[in-house]
């Protein structure tokens, strides 16, 4: 581990709390904490790497805390879970052939679109209604969103949240309840992937996961007490401040086609 000074891992280990209760509502927590370990001075690889398996440990307390409460059914979430899993592995397997540059332009209009429907469109309620799809044939759509999350990642929370209030019409606290599930098993295959590719800060990780795993335990609770209520307010936030981040980069595709048409 790299040698950091003890006020600095306190820093850390503060980000990764609030990264987690947000993780826990929304998604979007490695908002917080990636800038933080690049702000640390550690390498673009390790900091995804280690990001990776501390919000992990957030991601694994929010699903136990929504479970232990009853708002997860892993019975009706199988083939999807199964399905997330192997759609990870293949997006984690792609991501090192494929060119992901296209995505720097897709996903920031996705991710809008996101937005204005939870802001404008049929206000999501903790009441389910009808599904448009049964659980098996949803699967197609969460390894879908599995494969995205292994090949490249920001917003996986919220398509999912989307997906699964729209189409299996579930309310919005139990649907960010299974998204913390789903999720999961997504990061299981990432962690398993950047450990064999030795690039874990173990250390570091672990140390932040403490926080991660208080923060994700007060934003579940948080979620289940206040629920669209806090919920929708927060998702369309995450995905503006996820457009934000990613057109900020001067090499986004996007920006570059702007300043050569200013230019």
């Amino acid at each position: 581990m790299i040698e950091l000074a003890p006020e600095l891992i306190a820093f850390l280990v503060v980000a990764a709390v609030a990264a987690g209760f947000i993780d826990a509502i929304a998604g979007g927590g490695g908002l917080i904490t990636l800038p933080a370990l690049l702000a640390a001075g550690i390498n673009p690889f390790s900091a995804l790497a280690t990001n990776k398996v501390q919000s992990s440990f957030g991601t694994a307390m929010a699903t136990w805390s929504y479970w232990k409460a009853g708002r997860i059914n892993f019975a009706l979430i199988l083939w999807p879970l199964i399905a997330t899993f192997i759609g990870a592995g293949l997006g984690t397997a792609a991501v090192m052939v494929v060119d992901s540059s296209w995505l720097m332009v897709v996903l920031p209009g996705l991710l809008v679109a996101i937005a204005l429907y939870f802001l404008f469109g049929p206000k999501a309620s903790d009441e389910d209604a009808h599904a448009r799809m049964t659980p098996l044939a949803y699967s197609s759509v969460a390894g879908g969103i599995g494969f995205y999350d292994g090949f490249f990642g920001p917003g996986t929370g919220s398509f999912f949240a989307l997906s699964l209030v729209t189409l299996l019409g579930m309310g919005l606290t139990r649907a960010t309840a299974h998204t913390k599930a789903l999720n999961l098993a997504s990061n299981v295959v990432s962690v398993a992937v950047f450990a064999l590719g030795g690039q874990v800060l173990w250390a570091l990780g672990l140390t932040m996961a403490a926080g991660q795993v208080l923060g994700g335990w007060l934003g579940s609770k948080a979620a289940m007490r206040f629920g669209p209520r806090l919920i929708r307010p927060l998702l369309v936030i995450i995905c503006l401040a996820m457009v934000a981040r990613l057109l900020s980069d001067p090499e986004n595709p996007l920006r570059v086609w702007a300043s050569s048409l200013l230019g």
